[in-house]
């Protein structure tokens, strides 16, 4: 049996050389579209950027001044608290014709307010009496010989105060010692 050779080729099976000039323009101008598609879309993706940056800088800027007002407007519940306090000792000094009992009274129902204003803004009293002596807390003033035992305080000279568990003044206390023998 004789071989027989194919020799039909078909037209799908051209090499880029056997193109006409036709579709090389044709390419040249879709690699040109398709440059100009993608530097619309850089410049999209660019101002989108810009954007976003923007707006990071505006939600930074902003949040720094939340800051600033929050730092500067902290205490504006407490200093409203505290007007009513001053309004009470004003109109204390205001009387002309007081007597002790009226005085002290009115002393007692400032006090009240401003411990009011205290215990509303967790600002607690430190009053350390009998208690084992703590550096972060108390200030020792002083040590005495005392039948307490070693580091109690044993007298309060002024009262400290605590917001929050922080210390905002220690108190000044005298210390027990052991008696010398």
């Amino acid at each position: 049996m004789p071989e027989q050779q194919d020799t039909f080729e078909p037209a799908s099976a051209a090499t880029p050389a056997d193109t006409p000039p036709e579709n090389t323009a044709d390419a040249a101008l879709s690699v040109e579209d398709r440059l100009q598609q993608a530097e619309r879309k850089a410049a999209e993706h660019h101002d989108a950027w810009l954007r976003a940056k923007a707006d990071a800088e505006n939600i930074r800027r902003r949040a720094q001044e939340d800051v600033t007002k929050a730092h500067k407007f902290a205490v504006e519940g407490f200093s409203q608290e505290l007007l009513a306090v001053r309004d009470s000792l004003e109109a204390a000094l205001g009387v002309t014709s007081a007597t002790v009992e009226s005085m002290h009274s009115g002393v007692e129902l400032t006090l009240r307010q401003l411990t009011t204003a205290f215990e509303k803004f967790a600002v607690k009293e430190v009053n350390p009496i009998g208690e084992k002596f703590d550096p972060h807390r108390h200030q020792a003033m002083t040590m005495v010989e005392s039948d307490q035992p070693a580091n109690t305080v044993v007298q309060v000279f002024q009262k400290g105060y605590l917001l929050h568990d922080r210390v905002l003044r220690p108190a000044l206390v005298s210390v027990a010692k052991a008696p010398d023998a």
